[in-house]
Parts: C-alpha cells; sequence; structure tokens
C-alpha cells in the first residue's frame, strides 16, 4: 500500500460514515472482510455483516462529528493508522487502527481499538 492509497482508502472510509450507504460501506471490504473494535467487543465477519452493523450506529452521528487522522506505519498491505473522533452527543475518541488490505486495495482485516477521552 502506498501512502496516497491509504489516504484514499480513509478518505473513503469517512464519507461512508458521512453517507451510511451500503453501497460506500461496501465498496472499502473484501467479501471475507473482519472488522473487530475494542473495547465494544464487535466482530462482524463478512461484507455484509460489516454493512449491517455499520448502519446500525447510524445514532452515533446525531449532532455532527468530526475525525482527524495520520499514518503511523505501512508495512506491505497493513497500514497503522491512529485518529481522533470528536462526536457532538458522545465525546471524543482516540482510535488506533490497524488494516490490511488485498492487492485490489480493498479492506481483509479491520481492527480498531477505541479510547474515551
Amino acid at each position: 500500500m502506498t501512502e496516497d492509497q491509504v489516504k484514499a482508502w480513509v478518505d473513503g472510509y469517512v464519507h461512508a460514515w458521512k453517507t451510511n450507504a451500503i453501497k460506500d460501506i461496501g465498496a472499502l471490504f473484501t467479501p471475507d472482510a473482519e472488522y473487530h473494535e475494542w473495547p465494544y467487543r464487535t466482530d462482524w465477519i463478512g461484507r455484509d455483516a460489516i454493512i449491517e452493523g455499520w448502519r446500525g450506529r447510524l445514532e452515533w452521528q446525531q449532532g455532527g462529528w468530526e475525525f482527524a487522522w495520520s499514518i503511523l506505519m505501512i508495512t506491505g498491505d497493513t497500514v497503522a493508522i491512529s485518529g481522533t473522533g470528536v462526536y457532538a452527543e458522545l465525546g471524543s475518541f482516540a482510535n488506533l487502527w490497524t488494516v490490511t488490505f488485498d492487492k485490489r486495495g480493498k479492506c481483509s482485516m479491520f481492527r480498531m481499538w477505541n479510547n474515551q477521552l
């Protein structure tokens, strides 16, 4: 993965979080992708489960939100990303993501650690 590819994927992720559209979410992930999140114990296996789980979080966005991020490291097909999400209704969260991509730039493994600030 290159820095430009990672930027394009994260831009797509943020766009999908804004639209909550099935097409936008699905475009990010492989059919057999896994999405894991701590401390929420989220384990969505497969693109359809990821879409369903993601769309179930629409209420988190009420009142607006912002997300700032940076790449910590790129190692082959895996990227580490630091982010901060600020939600009007939920508060602020520091995130650490590790994202593994297939050869087409789709996510096959997503892991996120959330820490409320």
